[in-house]
């Protein structure tokens, strides 16, 4: 290219083909900048542009002014245009983001050719309009046009994110009758569309049928695994991936860091962040904040792993307001909650305004770090200073900060007064205070009040089962634990009726053999 650019510039009054040849060269190097410019210079010497090639420059660039000239320009001239000017001009558009403008031009097409249609819905999937996607599709089949890989990629995608699985089975069934089960990129999105409708294993059967696997199909079905909560699939899968010899990619590292932080795989995930480093990844928002999670988490406390959080922290060129959440959580849930307000403090000096998550975070702190006052105060700050109205979880840190300073009373009053419904989290945070505060009176109250649940024998007797099955695996009751007011010989019964073992068992009732509570 530098070669042919020198040999251009030496050209006397070059004319439109040569401009032409060079603009699109510089398109095909991906170097639309210059090409850009070279369209500026070509009209600055009035030489007549070739509004496609030049369009085209403009949606690599994504370069809307520009694009808009070259429109003005059409439009002004009165050149007589054709069906790929048209469909540039919606692909630039859509590229850029103003979907009214691409539709506009499109919806005045006397005649649509397939581009078209493809460029309209790949623009709608960038702004994520997943049912804009499907209805240009019903209606494109109404209409009687031809669809390609393309067309099928994009729908796919959309039926992904709206569990759309009958149209989504309707597309496989049509890649399996037309032999197109060798576009890697096609069946790629086939695997996608069903791990993310809920059906992670036939997109494995998918998965393991494809004749060739690059990094995004297995990014893809690892990320299926994650999105249903199948950890150890997880990093099964990863391992064969390594086997394979194919690089991850950010997607696949975030699902991994996410399945290690659930699954306490310390070894695998400190393996990722050597990864991160030895490929000199950019440490994104996404990828940074996933690892911090990874190493905040509470059971690593124990391995000093929160000072790594900090560090990955420290790290990162650019952050959220979610990064700063899960740094203060993971501070909060270690015990290190004046560490956690010092970053919240920090936060909000830095500009960045907390979200109702980080005040979850931080309120957890104040409990952790016994500050009543600050925490109260907080509460009230919410919505008068940040505009956040306190949900459930909020009214449930309030009670475990008041229940472990021992003011049982006043977080007794605090649930009364609440303007939204407690639920049981709340309740049983504050028999939990009762417990520890050895305040048999309320604790009491709230027992004959609230421990009650719809089908209460069946849960009895399925606890008793469970206790014995647990007995027989080595399970040793620890009456210390038991009601204060119980007889010595009713302490085991009392605690085998403690609120998570109920909770345990009416689960089981309620859900499937095997379901994982």
């Amino acid at each position: 290219m530098d070669y042919a650019l020198s040999i251009f510039h030496n050209v006397n009054e070059p004319d439109s083909l040569a401009y032409n040849i060079m603009i699109r060269s510089l398109i095909y190097q991906r170097s639309p900048l210059e090409a850009i410019l070279l369209f500026k210079n070509m009209r600055e010497n009035s030489v007549e542009p070739d509004e496609f090639t030049s369009l085209k420059a403009c949606s690599r660039l994504r370069a809307l002014r520009e694009g808009e000239h070259i429109h003005s320009h059409i439009v002004k001239c009165g050149f007589k245009t054709n069906g790929f000017i048209e469909n540039t001009m919606i692909h630039m558009y859509a590229s850029c983001g103003e979907l009214d403008v691409a539709r506009r031009v499109f919806d005045g097409l006397p005649e649509r050719a397939r581009m078209a249609w493809n460029s309209m819905m790949a623009g709608y999937l960038k702004i994520e309009c997943w049912g804009d996607v499907m209805t240009l599709f019903v209606e494109m089949l109404k209409l009687g046009f031809g669809f390609d890989e393309v067309t099928l990629i994009c729908v796919l995608t959309a039926c992904g994110r709206l569990a759309n699985l009958e149209l989504g089975e309707w597309i496989g069934e049509y890649i399996e009758a037309n032999g197109l089960k060798g576009d890697i990129a096609l069946v790629t999105s086939l695997v996608d569309m069903y791990a993310k409708c809920g059906q992670v294993d036939t997109a494995r059967q998918l998965f393991d049928r494809m004749d060739r696997r690059y990094n995004v199909a297995w990014s893809v079905m690892i990320s299926g695994y994650s999105q249903g909560d199948r950890c150890r699939e997880v990093l099964g899968l990863f391992n064969d991936m390594q086997k394979a010899n194919v690089d991850p990619n950010e997607v696949t590292l975030v699902s991994v860091l996410s399945s290690c932080a659930v699954l306490g795989a310390l070894e695998t995930g400190k393996w990722v962040e050597f990864y991160i480093k030895k490929k000199k990844m950019k440490l994104t928002v996404t990828l940074g904040t996933t690892l911090i999670d990874f190493y905040a988490k509470y059971f690593y406390a124990k391995c000093g792993c929160v000072d790594s959080s900090i560090e990955v922290f420290n790290r990162m060129p650019l952050v959220n307001v979610i990064t700063w959440t899960v740094l203060i959580q993971g501070l909060a849930s270690n015990g290190q909650g004046m560490r956690a307000l010092e970053y919240f403090q920090l936060m909000q000096e830095k500009n960045f305004k907390p979200n109702d998550v980080t005040f979850i975070a931080i309120l957890s702190a104040y409990g952790h770090a016994g500050l009543v006052d600050e925490g109260r105060n907080l509460f009230t700050r919410m919505s008068r200073d940040f505009g956040i109205e306190p949900r459930i979880e909020h009214y449930g840190s309030m009670v475990d900060i008041l229940g472990r300073a021992g003011l049982i009373e006043e977080a007794y009053q605090f649930i009364k007064n609440m303007p939204i419904q407690p639920n049981v989290v709340v309740w049983r945070t504050l028999l939990a205070s009762c417990r520890a505060q050895k305040n048999v009176e309320i604790g009491s109250s709230l027992k004959t009040m609230h421990v009650h649940t719809p089908h209460s024998e069946e849960v009895y007797n399925a606890t008793h089962d469970m206790t014995k099955w647990i007995k027989e695996a080595g399970y040793v009751p620890n009456t210390a634990g038991a009601r204060l007011d119980a007889e010595d010989d009713d302490k085991e019964a009392s605690v085998s009726h403690h609120s998570e073992k109920l909770a345990m068992a009416f689960g089981s009732i309620i859900t499937a053999p095997r379901t994982a509570l």
